[in-house]
């Protein structure tokens, strides 16, 4: 009896891991698919807002963490253009820890170099002329290393075409260049299979903007 009723009771704790599991996996599903379609400073914080919540409720996922900072550091991103760069600090302070604890549960990960690419970039944002000695090579490490990760990772492409679009020439940009990167960006999307139905996919809409610019 004592075997049958441990037997039981294992059988309960996997049924209730499995619900879990199905629980968190539904609640990402229904918000990683607007991390590439939402375009307002607002709706990327509410965003940013229900990731963290998850992340809170699930300390042992590191997407939720990852989608929470990346939002954070898209607003960042969405400030510069509107020249609001006072506004920028603010959330990379919010999006650092959370990108640190998605690098801790997902270790030697693609995703998250790439996530940390764009917060030194973000930063230096805020104050390009006394930051980018700083922020600019920890950026292109961070890159350098999404790329040896995993070379078929389009978003590494699609940000490195992004630096060479918006560098002037005489720093070494070229919209030439850009051009290839996102070129090899969007043939790698065609091919790139995610992990799953809630890790990153984003980003082929960027590159395809970035095509009808050239």
């Amino acid at each position: 009896m004592k075997k049958i009723a441990l037997v039981l009771f294992a059988g309960l704790l996997v049924f209730r891991a499995g619900a879990q599991s199905e629980k968190y996996t539904k609640a990402m599903e229904a918000l990683v698919p607007a991390v590439d379609t939402t375009h307002s400073i607002e709706g990327l914080a509410d965003l940013a807002n229900s990731f963290e919540r998850i992340a809170n409720a699930e300390k042992t996922q590191w997407l939720p963490y990852y989608y929470a900072a990346l939002c954070n550091v898209n607003q960042a991103n969405m400030y510069y253009t509107i020249q609001q760069t006072d506004k920028i600090d603010p959330l990379m302070d919010k999006a650092e820890p959370l990108m640190k604890k998605a690098a801790e549960l997902g270790k030697d990960n693609s995703e998250i170099s790439c996530l940390k690419k764009m917060l030194n970039t973000g930063k230096m944002m805020a104050d390009p002329m006394n930051r980018y000695m700083t922020y600019g090579p920890a950026a292109a490490a961070a890159l350098e290393e999404a790329k040896k990760m995993n070379p078929e990772n389009p978003r590494v492409y699609l940000l490195e075409g992004i630096d060479k679009y918006y560098t002037p020439e005489q720093f070494g940009g070229s919209k030439e260049e850009a051009k290839k990167l996102f070129e090899l960006a969007l043939a790698k999307f065609k091919t790139y299979k995610p992990a799953s139905s809630i890790d990153p996919s984003w980003g082929i809409h960027q590159v395809e903007y970035f095509l009808t610019q050239q």
